[in-house]
């Protein structure tokens, strides 16, 4: 899922309740002088850079409306040509699609709609034939409803299966509440009439959580594991894991904990010692890339779950930076640059972070951080991708923002597909409330935004089906399309092949150290990276307007910028920065 922005489900729900996710002192970036740090031990998920690929949505082979990986497959050179070096794949599980794939029926079936088993070994034969490395979901917090573990668990009190699923008797009452994101009465417990009793849910109804206190469920998730390990993938991205550990007494929280629902979710009993039995027994016999999603509710306890030290995973990915600017008067940049700069220090000597500003489950980047009008869309597309691919961290780029592909901004409820506008739109309109602020909320947060089919060329349905796609191309289409920016050297598509082939020829872009500069500039995003006597300054104009910038008495350019996303530079004392122009600049 899930990015579980959880501010972002929420406000789409219009409950406003938040996440309010806990905030920490600003903590300065360290020193140039600081000593060198396991940051800077070289490893290949460290250097690479992560393509995000939504399959339902990326190309059609077979003309039925809904992306497959015999799509994926014909696009294989395409990804190669980008300069990325690992693709992470969201589900492609056997599933009844009530959340597009999080809810999985069969671990180790392919989704037919995708195709088959044998054309997954495709799949992964073509990407590591190119040097291309491929990362899976592992959604384990959760199964869905036809899974044939909850189908026997729901058969019988008395079946082996009972305790791989939350059940709560009714004869003991009604259960202790608990929210749900999906859930049309936000309620996580649902009555089951077959053996008098209730089921936990933190998603939606057809997506029952996992027993994980019972080992025969966690040993059961391990040979999954394995199953796809053996196969040869490169990793998992660990799917909400920070929900998996649950206090089975079920204790009541306070009033209003839905408005810290990381807090009181994330990190249960065990959480940790799950993740090691994990490492131990699975993920330490293979060299794979492990991805911690959500980690928590501060840089503090992420870094329970990528501290070396501990083994467990070795990469988090947080999601501050995304609960940032959900309302629509937007962001701050003060407080974007507060959140990137705070999370840097806290994995400043150990721990690793991803970096990126989409994914499946928020809106378009260029939407969200830039300016999607016509006139700035590329120069923010390409300043925004600047800023992924100078940070420290591993970069996440999501397919099509490297197009600088934009929200479709539906009008009506039924153009819609995802489960928690639907259910989200159905809560408002059963409390009588404001559907038209529901829907003009959804065309800023809604999932959907971002799920529209990949835009390839300027043919019907962007070249992505010659069916009727499952969703509606977004109407952008005939200018905003891989075909045309082929053939523009200045487009955002070139632009970004450009910026990943600086971050492979400057590992300071990897592994330096970052150092904020003008913190409180409202409009200039400005750091430093420094690896040995190798330093670069990256300038960012994140403003429609041209901005000034003076350079600091400390700051020395050292030639020509190895990016810059407009056509020329004028080195001076004080620069001055077109519209969303982004610079990355050598120092003496």
């Amino acid at each position: 899922m899930r990015s579980l922005s959880t501010t972002l489900f929420v406000v789409l729900l219009l409950t406003f309740v938040g996440c309010n996710q806990a905030q920490e002192s600003r903590v300065k970036s360290p020193p140039a002088s600081q000593p060198k740090s396991q940051n800077q031990q070289e490893t290949w998920w460290k250097e690479t850079v992560v393509y995000q690929i939504y399959p339902r949505s990326f190309q059609d082979s077979n003309g039925d409306g809904v992306g497959d990986l015999r799509g994926i497959i014909s696009r294989l050179d395409y990804l190669k040509s980008l300069g990325v070096e690992t693709v992470w794949l969201n589900p492609i599980y056997a599933s009844p699609n009530d959340d597009n794939g999080y809810d999985i029926s069969d671990y180790r079936r392919i989704q037919p709609e995708f195709g088959t088993m044998q054309d997954f070994d495709a799949l992964l034969k073509g990407l590591h034939q190119r040097g291309l490395k491929l990362v899976m979901d592992l959604v384990v917090n959760h199964s869905s409803d036809e899974h044939e573990w909850f189908k026997q668990s729901r058969s019988s009190r008395q079946s082996p299966y009972r305790d791989y699923y939350h059940w709560w008797p009714a004869e003991k009452g009604k259960p202790t509440p608990r929210y749900s994101f999906f859930d049309v009465n936000s309620d996580a417990w649902k009555y089951d009439s077959l053996t008098n009793a209730y089921y936990l849910h933190y998603f939606s109804r057809k997506q029952p959580d996992l027993n994980w206190e019972n080992s025969k469920l966690r040993q059961e998730v391990y040979d999954i594991m394995r199953f796809w390990l053996d196969k040869g993938i490169d990793g998992f991205r660990m799917d909400a894991f920070q929900y998996v550990a649950k206090d089975t007494t079920f204790p009541a929280f306070p009033p209003g904990y839905e408005k810290q629902i990381v807090k009181y979710y994330s990190s249960g009993p065990n959480l940790h010692a799950y993740l090691q039995e994990m490492n131990r027994e699975v993920l330490s016999k293979y060299p794979v890339m492990t991805v911690a999603e959500g980690a928590g509710d501060s840089p503090t306890a992420a870094m329970k779950f990528v501290d070396p030290a501990r083994r467990e995973l070795n990469m988090a990915y947080h999601f501050e930076g995304m609960d940032i600017g959900n309302g629509p008067e937007g962001y701050k940049l003060t407080d974007f640059k507060q959140v990137y700069t705070r999370w840097d220090s806290a994995f400043a000597l150990k721990g690793w972070l991803s970096i990126f500003l989409a994914n499946h489950d928020v809106p378009r980047m260029v939407s969200k951080f830039g300016d999607d009008r016509p006139a700035f869309r590329a120069a923010s597309a390409k300043l925004l991708n600047t800023f992924i691919l100078t940070m420290r961290g591993t970069p996440y780029c999501y397919n099509g923002d490297e197009l600088g592909m934009t929200n479709i901004r539906f009008d009506r409820i039924e153009d819609y597909r995802d489960v928690a506008t639907l259910n989200g739109y159905q809560q408002v309109k059963n409390r009588g409330g404001d559907l038209g602020a529901f829907l003009a909320t959804a065309k800023r947060t809604a999932r959907d935004n971002c799920r529209t089919p990949f835009q390839w060329d300027a043919s019907p349905n962007a070249g992505f089906t010659t069916g009727r796609p499952w969703l509606q191309v977004n109407p952008n289409y005939r200018q905003v399309n891989v075909a045309a920016q082929e053939k523009d050297p200045n487009s955002v598509l070139n632009y970004f092949r450009r910026a990943t082939a600086m971050r492979r020829q400057h590992k300071v872009l990897v592994y330096g150290r970052y150092q904020l500069l003008d913190a409180a500039n409202p409009h200039i995003y400005a750091y430093t990276r420094t690896l040995n006597q190798e330093r670069v300054l990256v300038l960012l104009n994140f403003s429609s307007d041209q901005r000034n910038w003076t350079l600091p008495d400390t700051i020395k350019l050292g030639g020509q910028p190895w990016l810059n996303n407009y056509p020329t530079f004028a080195p001076a004392a004080t620069l001055a920065l077109l519209p969303w122009q982004a610079l990355v600049l050598p120092l003496r």
